[in-house]
């Protein structure tokens, strides 16, 4: 099992805080490979509000008794005492973030970006950006620098936006294949990391690579070429942040076995190697 997160001041401890209008108090990230299941429930729910991402696979919730399947491209809202009751299974390769947070101005900053309150699951597509979001704020709580308190609040922020941007998006959207796209998408998540055929993938659900990708972009706003490309160098951003593996293996990791070819394309997206990114990083963590 993978598993990543951080904690405000490095205190576990659930809490209120009416001091801002946001404050995120904790951030993580669960990936099952060999453990079976990961079960959790709170009988009594907690004193802040939490936001489950489900990156790819699905997971198992509990909603006044019924458990429902919640799906790669939505979150998971839990409000203050509500009872949290899921379940994460090995067979269902779930990926999944976690966000707790509080504040004064809560209900209004998830109402103003169209998160219902009354109701738990909505959708949120499955942009590259949400990792690389979740992984910044998991990073800033483990290392506590200056102003990490505002800096994660505004990068939630962020993530929210994105969320109400997706939800405008899809209402615009008049694909008549969403689920085949959020399939797609879940099964790219998976195996990013292998030589994938957009062509040959395009050919197993019997339809047309030209059909495929004008619907796969209809409906992400992005080539499943560009997708792919996302994950692996958001992938490669966090393997750089977070391990001590080197260039040639973090290459290996996300797909490439060119390790020069891997740097060039890095460089291509970010403006920097990945050595010098590594670098950039290292030096900003000692000053």
């Amino acid at each position: 099992m993978y598993f990543n997160s951080g904690y405000l001041n490095n205190s576990r401890l659930d809490f209120k805080d009416y001091s801002k209008p946001l404050v995120v108090g904790s951030c993580g990230t669960y990936r099952l490979k060999k453990r079976p299941k990961l079960p959790t429930f709170w009988a009594k729910g907690r004193r802040d509000y939490q936001i489950l991402y489900v990156a790819s696979g699905k997971a198992h919730f509990w909603f006044d008794g019924v458990e429902e399947v919640v799906t790669s491209g939505h979150m998971v809202l839990y409000q203050p005492k509500e009872i949290q009751k899921y379940v994460y299974y090995v067979e269902d390769h779930p990926e999944v973030f976690w966000i707790h947070f509080t504040g004064y101005d809560v209900k209004n900053i998830l109402d103003y970006h169209g998160i219902p309150l009354d109701k738990h699951v909505f959708y949120s597509g499955t942009l590259p950006d949400y990792k690389m979001l979740f992984r910044k704020i998991i990073r800033e709580l483990q290392q506590c620098e200056y102003g990490y308190e505002d800096y994660i609040a505004s990068l939630f922020n962020i993530i929210l936006l994105l969320v109400s941007r997706q939800q405008q998006e899809s209402e615009k959207t008049t694909t008549s294949m969403p689920e085949e796209i959020e399939a797609a998408a879940a099964y790219f998540n998976e195996n990013y990391n292998t030589k994938v055929s957009v062509d040959d993938y395009a050919e197993s659900l019997h339809i047309s690579t030209n059909w495929f990708i004008r619907n796969f972009k209809q409906y992400m706003k992005i080539s499943p070429a560009q997708y792919i490309l996302s994950l692996r160098m958001v992938n490669a951003q966090s393997l750089l942040e977070n391990t001590e593996y080197n260039i040639g293996e973090i290459a290996e990791i996300v797909g490439y076995d060119n390790p020069l070819y891997f740097s060039r394309v890095f460089k291509k997206e970010y403006g920097v190697s990945p050595a010098q990114y590594r670098k950039n990083l290292e030096e900003s963590t000692e000053k």
